[in-house]
C-alpha cells in the first residue's frame, strides 16, 4: 500500500512538474515570439524607410536628367531657329540684290542698244565719205588708189592732231576763265596733296599660347572642345604645327574678335570644357558689342554728328574691326569725314552733311562679307533703309563712281577718301611694288609717238614727259599729253591722280671763235 502510495504521489509529482515545465516554456516562447515580432516590425519599417529613401532619390535624379535633356534641346533650338532667321535674312537680302542688278543689266543692255545703232550709223556715214573722197581723188590726182590712200590718211591725221590739241588747250583756257570753279578744284587738289605719317594696325588673327600642352587641351577628349568653340563662334579654329599658337580663320571680323578674346580668356583661366566655354563665348560677345556700340558713339562724339539711327551707329562701331590694305576702316572713316567738312567749309557749304556722308561713305564695309555686291551701293542701301536724306545716300553711292556723281558733296567725299587712301603712312605699299609702279609710268609715257625722255616724280603722282624738237605743232604736245593720261588711266591702278606734263624740248647750239 506505502509502495503504491509512494508511486502515485512520484506520479503526481512527475505530472505536477511536466506541467511546469510546459507553462514554463509557453511563457518563454510567447515572450522569444514576440520579441522577434518587434524585430521583424523594426526591419520591415527600416526596409520601407530605406525603400522610400532610394526612391526619392530615383526620382531627384530623374528630374535632374529631364531637366538637363529639357535645356539642351531648348538650346538646340533656339540655335536652329537663330541659324534659319539668319538665313532667311541673307536670302532676302540677296534677293533684293538681284532684283537690282536685273534692272541695272536691263538699263545697260538697252544702253548698248542704243549705242551699237548709232555707232553703226556713224560708220555708214564715214564710209560714204571715204568713198567720196577717194572718188574725188582719183578724179583729181594721177595717182594710184593705194597712193592717193596713204597721202589721205596722212593729211587726216596730222589735221585730227592739229584739232584735237587745239581743242584741248581751247577747253582748258575755258577752264581756266571760269575763276569760281577753277578755285574750288585747287582747293581740292591742294588738300588731296597733304600727307600725314600714321603707322597702320595689322589686323592679327593668331592667339599665342604658354605652352603646346595647351593646344591638347583646346581640342579636348575626341575634340569636344574644339568642336564647342567652333559652334558658338562660328569661327575656324586652326591648330597646326605652329609652336606655341593657334590661328583663327573667319570671314566675319567680329566672330573673329568674339573668339580670340574668348580664346584668351579661356587660355588664361585654364579650365577648358564645354560649359566653361558657353559662359566665356557668351561675355565677350557682350563685351564686343558693348565696344562696337561704345566705338560708334565716340565716333558720332567725335564728329560732332547727331540724330543718327542706332543701327547705323552699331554698324560704325564694327568697322572698329575691319581693314582694308592695312588701313583701319572706322579710323579712315574718321579721316574721311573730318577732311569732308573741313573741304565743305572752305566752299561755303554744309559742314555738318559733308561730315555726315563722309562717316557713312564706307559703311557697306561692315556687312559686305554677308551681302553681295560693291561696298558703296550696299551702304547706300543701308543708309535709305534707315532714314538717311538723299544727298547723303547718293555721295555714299558715288565715292567710287559706281552711280553718277550729281551733287557738289558727291566730288568732296569722293576726294577726301581718296586723300585719306593715298596720304603717306596710310595703307602699306611695298617697296618693290612702289619701284614697279613708277617704272610703269615712265613705260607707258615712253610708247608713244616724240616722246624722247619720261621722268615720274613726286612719288608717282607726276610724269614729266619730254617731245623731241622736230615735235613743232602745239596742239600734238597737247594732245599726246591727253592720251598719256587716258592710257595711265585703262593700264595702272592707283590712289588719287597723278598729273602728266609734256614739254617740247629746244636746243640752240652755238660756238664763240
Amino acid at each position: 500500500m506505502q509502495i503504491m502510495t509512494a508511486i502515485i504521489g512520484i506520479a503526481a509529482g512527475l505530472a505536477a512538474g511536466v506541467a511546469a515545465g510546459f507553462m514554463l516554456s509557453k511563457t518563454i516562447g510567447a515572450k522569444h515570439l514576440e520579441n522577434a515580432k518587434l524585430r521583424a516590425e523594426t526591419i520591415l519599417k527600416e526596409a520601407v524607410q530605406e525603400g522610400e529613401q532610394r526612391k526619392r532619390e530615383k526620382l531627384t535624379e530623374a528630374r535632374e536628367e529631364s531637366y538637363k535633356l529639357r535645356q539642351e534641346l531648348e538650346r538646340e533650338n533656339k540655335e536652329r531657329r537663330s541659324e534659319l532667321q539668319r538665313a532667311e535674312r541673307r536670302l532676302e537680302q540677296k534677293e533684293e540684290n538681284l532684283d537690282k542688278k536685273i534692272d541695272r543689266m536691263s538699263h545697260k543692255e538697252e544702253e548698248l542698244r542704243l549705242q551699237k545703232e548709232e555707232v553703226e550709223r556713224q560708220s555708214a556715214e564715214i564710209e560714204l565719205i571715204r568713198l567720196e573722197q577717194v572718188k574725188r581723188l582719183e578724179e583729181i590726182a594721177e595717182m594710184s588708189r593705194e597712193d592717193a590712200r596713204q597721202v589721205l590718211l596722212k593729211e587726216t591725221e596730222e589735221n585730227i592732231q592739229h584739232d584735237l590739241g587745239m581743242l584741248i588747250k581751247d577747253l582748258e583756257e575755258k577752264t581756266r576763265r571760269d575763276a569760281d570753279k577753277k578755285a574750288k578744284e585747287v582747293l581740292v587738289t591742294a588738300i588731296q596733296r597733304c600727307a600725314v605719317e600714321q603707322t597702320s594696325e595689322v589686323a592679327v588673327s593668331v592667339v599665342p599660347l604658354p605652352s603646346d600642352e595647351m593646344k591638347g587641351r583646346i581640342i579636348g577628349r575626341e575634340g569636344r572642345n574644339i568642336r564647342s568653340f567652333e559652334t558658338l563662334t562660328g569661327v575656324d579654329l586652326i591648330v597646326d604645327d605652329t609652336p606655341e599658337a593657334v590661328t583663327l580663320s573667319s570671314f566675319d571680323p567680329v566672330r573673329r574678335e568674339v573668339a580670340r578674346l574668348s580664346l584668351e580668356r579661356l587660355v588664361a583661366d585654364g579650365r577648358i570644357h564645354p560649359a566653361r566655354i558657353e559662359e566665356l563665348v557668351e561675355k565677350a560677345t557682350s563685351d564686343v558689342e558693348e565696344q562696337i556700340l561704345e566705338a560708334g558713339e565716340m565716333a558720332l562724339l567725335e564728329t560732332g554728328i547727331k540724330n543718327m539711327h542706332d543701327e547705323l551707329v552699331c554698324l560704325i562701331g564694327q568697322l572698329r574691326f575691319r581693314y582694308s590694305y592695312g588701313q583701319n576702316a572706322l579710323q579712315h572713316s574718321l579721316e574721311v569725314s573730318h577732311l569732308s567738312g573741313i573741304i565743305a567749309g572752305e566752299l561755303g557749304l554744309d559742314e555738318e552733311m559733308a561730315r555726315r556722308a563722309g562717316l557713312l561713305h564706307d559703311i557697306g564695309k561692315a556687312v559686305d562679307h554677308q551681302i553681295e555686291g560693291p561696298h558703296a551701293l550696299i551702304g547706300s542701301d543701308l543708309a535709305k533703309r534707315y532714314g538717311e536724306t538723299p544727298e547723303i545716300i547718293n555721295a555714299i553711292a558715288a565715292h567710287h563712281e559706281d552711280v553718277e556723281q550729281i551733287s557738289v558733296y558727291d566730288v568732296i567725299v569722293a576726294a577726301a577718301d581718296a586723300v585719306s587712301a593715298s596720304r603717306p603712312g596710310a595703307r602699306r605699299e611695298s617697296l618693290d611694288a612702289y619701284i614697279r609702279r613708277l617704272e610703269k609710268l615712265e613705260e607707258v609715257a615712253k610708247t608713244f609717238k616724240g616722246v624722247s625722255k619720261a621722268f615720274a616724280i613726286q612719288a608717282g603722282r607726276e610724269v614729266r614727259v619730254i617731245v623731241s624738237p622736230n615735235v613743232t605743232d602745239e596742239g600734238v604736245v597737247y594732245k599726246t599729253a591727253y592720251d598719256i593720261a587716258r592710257k595711265i588711266e585703262e593700264e595702272m591702278k592707283y590712289p588719287g591722280q597723278i598729273k602728266v606734263t609734256v614739254t617740247r624740248e629746244v636746243r640752240a647750239t652755238e660756238y664763240a671763235k
